[in-house]
């Protein structure tokens, strides 16, 4: 008889299940989703009741026919998707293309991949919930119908680039962006002064130790600051008081899925993409529970296992049973917090996902460990000479508890000054030994920008999104140019700084502190500022931070059974499709403009706002006699905070410095930053230094530096071979091969045999690549790694089915003719060959007529 044929997501975890599962059962894989909603307007029928309509895609008809021929010979086919809403509609689907009874066929969730919980899994099977399905159903309907009828609003009234779309989620992420973003450019620090004083006493050995004490609240100012240091000359200091409190810290509870990303870019640098791919991985290997989740519950058998561990390792008394509660009341993505699978492993193999795991055992374990107990001695300080008082406080840890393990990260805008140390034995009446008193000068600071993972914790606090979308919300909004996720240089500003001697005088100093530098953060680029504030003035109810969790509860309603799907669609989509109607008739177009001023050479007016190709500086108008000019901005500056001064220097490139060697140099800007230009060589100049700043002897440094790195390194076939480092790495360069050098070969010293090795299997590969190439047509059909495809300037396009609905056999490729090959690229690239005509300006343009979107014809 055929074996039980089980159908899981991923190849990975199909072959770990298997081994468990033994010879009985067949574990294949589905390779995530098998159907999709149909593009365009045949994906939703609206008339008729929102009703989806799924196809296959392309990609995945394969797959999709391996799977039907193996339910064929099987026995019984058992469905084991992930266990969240994601998970059960890809159960669903699977059971419509394979033609199962979804009321019959056996459904298994599992929130970990091990021998127990599998086995347990199989003894206790159920159906597929269709309330689940309809959860993950209203989902995807609803943000289809909002990012296909909202995205052709931007392309007819923002318009500058064909990719703009409108997302549920992703649309309010960019809003909490971009709201960050004018936080702080309005931001205006306030200056204060921090009075600290310095004091030495003996320790329990009787060493002389520093200590430090706090003055008065802050001082508004330098005069106020020198003041009360003046009032201190000749002070005598005296301990007045002394309290002796205990203090006690317990621990975090363990990972959800956005704790893991907050704490895995705190202490890992990890993205928020990368930590849900690692853990996925320790997922499918059997070393993790289910990734995706918003529980912070512990099984018994877990709590069990932690408790026998943590009394093995550190003794009883650092074991300390807990029971978290979760903060989201509607968690219902998943049953368990993160944490190992057996908690007797310790660890795990490979780099980064030794590092994640070892974070999530540690995390876990700490959650059923002891208060770390301190000790806390506040000792206030008379000033002789003046009314203030001092502070000093220290801190002794009295007994480390779960700090044993593991202590959590903290954000920027949770940093504060702590400096807290351990005091030495004080006693009131004591008369302190003063050395220093440092009154410094601090500013206030805005909010931090958001990282990847604090935004996804902003995120979750106001209730948008689930576990499950966090990372792809993140990703779209980068891919959409939206946001960037970037570095940001700081600018130095002077700090006034006062010190009193235990000499009674006081002098200044001044220091200078870089501020505003930031690492990894989320900025709004331009387009997504433009985009944004379109979407918040003409669809407030879709950008609302309250609209948009609410839509979240009702998703969780649909899965409880307490609402019905398509109802909840048609509640939100009757005023939502008015709306889109009205905008397209009325609103007037946006441009993103602000002007600067006037530029004193021309007295024409100065703009700054996005054009076709990004942000752009403009000097004059379009309606006057005499053509605007225009300058692309600089990577990091930005339409919202670019003054005038630095709006006219965008202007003074290109400038010419002469000739070097017999070509003449020049400093020029283009797309991907400033250059010098050499002859008809094109060097970029280095971020840290300012174009306006190059002169010709830095240029020639430029330019040597240059021919320094493109001397050839070796030849191979006489042919010189240089190196150098681009986007993806190191490379090797000959003739017009660009050749990757793997981590194997030592890039810095390579051999000639490593080169010809190198450049002899580049040659080989790209001998395989054409099968035919048509190059003063830019027509290509190629060998990819999925497979032959077109390609057609820089598109990559699939080759389709023969006339006959055959697949074409590499024969056919190697005789297909020019003219087959450009009717197949038509179906892909409507007017693909017609002749491009040159645009007349007109006088006027009729506005064009609102079109229905998403409706089925």
């Amino acid at each position: 008889m055929a074996k039980n044929l089980l159908i899981v997501e991923s190849p990975a975890k199909a072959k770990t299940i298997e081994k468990i599962l033994g010879k009985d059962f067949e574990v294949v894989s589905s390779y995530g989703h098998i159907r999709d909603l149909a593009k365009g307007d045949n994906g939703i029928d609206i008339e008729n009741k929102f009703t989806p309509s799924y196809i296959v895609p392309d990609e995945k008809t394969k797959v999709v026919s391996q799977l039907k021929q193996q339910a064929k010979k099987a026995s019984e086919v058992w469905l084991a998707s992930d266990e969240d809403r994601e998970g059960e509609s890809i159960s669903w689907h699977l059971a419509e293309v394979l033609g199962l009874d979804p009321a019959t066929t056996k459904r298994i969730v599992f929130h970990e991949i091990t021998k127990p919980a599998i086995e347990r899994a199989v003894k206790n099977p159920r159906t597929i919930d269709m309330n689940l399905v309809n959860a993950q159903q209203a989902r995807r309907v609803l943000d289809r119908l909002v990012g296909f009828e909202l995205s052709p609003v931007l392309w007819r009234k923002v318009g500058m680039q064909r990719s703009l779309s409108a997302g549920r989620v992703q649309s309010v992420a960019v809003r909490l962006i971009a709201e960050r973003e004018r936080e702080i450019n309005a931001f205006e620090p306030v200056s204060s002064f921090k009075v600290d004083a310095f004091f030495e006493a003996e320790d329990m050995n009787k060493r002389l130790v520093s200590f430090k004490a706090e003055g008065p609240s802050k001082l508004s100012n330098l005069k106020t600051a020198e003041q009360f240091l003046e009032s201190c000359k000749n002070a005598i200091y005296e301990i007045n008081d002394i309290q002796i409190k205990p203090a006690k810290r317990t621990p975090s509870a363990p990972f959800t899925t956005s704790t893991l990303q907050q704490e895995a870019s705190r202490k890992l640098g990890f993205g928020v993409s990368k930590t849900m791919m690692i853990a996925q991985k320790l997922y499918e290997n059997g070393f993790i529970t289910y990734m995706r989740t918003d529980s912070v519950n512990l099984s018994q058998s877990a709590l069990q296992d932690i408790h026998h561990e943590v009394e093995n390792a550190y003794g009883k008394n650092y074991y300390q049973p807990r029971k978290f509660k979760n903060k989201n009341e509607s968690a219902q993505e998943a049953h368990e917090a993160i944490r190992p699978t057996y908690i007797t492993n310790h660890t795990v193999e490979g780099y980064d996902e030794k590092r994640l795991y070892e974070l999530i055992w540690k995390r876990t374990i700490a959650s059923q460990m002891s208060d770390a107990e301190f000790e806390k001695t506040i000792a206030k300080i008379d000033i002789s000479t003046n009314k203030e008082q001092l502070t000093a406080s220290g801190e002794v840890m009295k007994f480390d508890g779960f700090l044993k393990v593991y202590l959590e990260g903290k954000d920027e805008d949770e940093d504060e000054d702590n400096n807290e140390g351990i005091l030495p034995p004080l006693k009131v009446g004591e008369q302190l030994d003063f050395k220093t008193m440092i009154a410094s000068e601090r500013f206030t600071r805005p909010a931090a920008r958001y990282t990847e993972a604090s935004l996804v914790k902003k995120l979750e606090e106001l209730g948008i999104g689930r576990p499950s979308t966090y990372a792809p919300t993140i990703s779209t909004i980068v891919k959409r140019n939206y946001v960037e996720k970037r570095d940001k240089e700081g600018t130095p500003r002077t700090l006034q700084i006062l010190h009193l001697s235990n000499k009674n005088i006081i002098h200044q100093e001044k220091k200078i502190e870089n501020t505003g530098a930031e690492k990894n953060k989320l900025f709004p680029t331009d387009l997504g500022l433009v985009v944004n504030d379109f979407l918040t003035l003409h669809f407030d109810n879709v950008m609302d931070y309250n609209f948009t969790a609410r839509v979240e509860e009702e998703f969780d309603e649909i899965a409880d059974g307490k609402l019905v799907w398509n109802k909840m669609i048609h509640d939100f989509y009757g005023p939502f499709h008015e709306n889109i109607e009205q905008t397209l008739e009325n609103a007037e177009r946006a441009k993103g403009e602000r002007e600067l001023g006037i530029d004193p050479e021309s007295n024409k007016k100065v703009f700054a706002r996005m054009g076709r190709y990004g942000a752009m500086v403009q000097i004059g108008e379009a309606e006057a006699e005499e053509k605007p000019r225009f300058a692309s901005l600089h990577k990091n500056q930005s339409i919202e905070t670019i003054t005038l001064e630095e709006a006219l220097d965008l202007f003074k490139l290109p400038f010419s410095l002469g000739e070097y060697k017999d070509a003449e140099v020049s400093v020029g800007i283009g797309r991907f930053g400033p250059y010098v230009k050499w002859g008809e060589t094109f060097i970029s100049i280095p971020r840290s230094t300012d174009p306006f700043s190059v002169d010709m002897d830095k240029a020639i440094e430029i330019i040597e530096e240059k021919i320094a790195a493109d001397a050839p390194v070796a030849f191979y076939q006489e042919k010189p071979v240089t190196k150098g480092k681009g986007r993806f790495g190191p490379y090797i360069k000959w003739e017009d091969l660009f050749i990757n050098v793997p981590k194997a070969y030592n890039f810095d010293n390579l051999s000639q045999k490593d080169i010809d090795e190198l450049v002899s299997k580049k040659i080989e590969k790209e001998a395989n690549r054409y099968i035919q190439q048509w190059e003063s047509e830019k027509i290509a059909i190629e060998n990819g790694r999925w497979g032959p495809f077109i390609r057609f300037g820089k598109l990559m396009l699939k080759l389709g089915k023969r006339a006959d609905g055959e697949k074409f056999t590499d024969e056919d490729l190697k005789t297909i003719s020019l003219e087959e090959v450009k009717k197949i690229i038509e179906t892909q690239v409507p007017k693909a060959f017609e002749k491009k005509t040159k645009t007349v300006k007109k006088a006027a343009t009729k506005k064009a007529p609102a079109k229905k979107t998403a409706k089925k014809k």
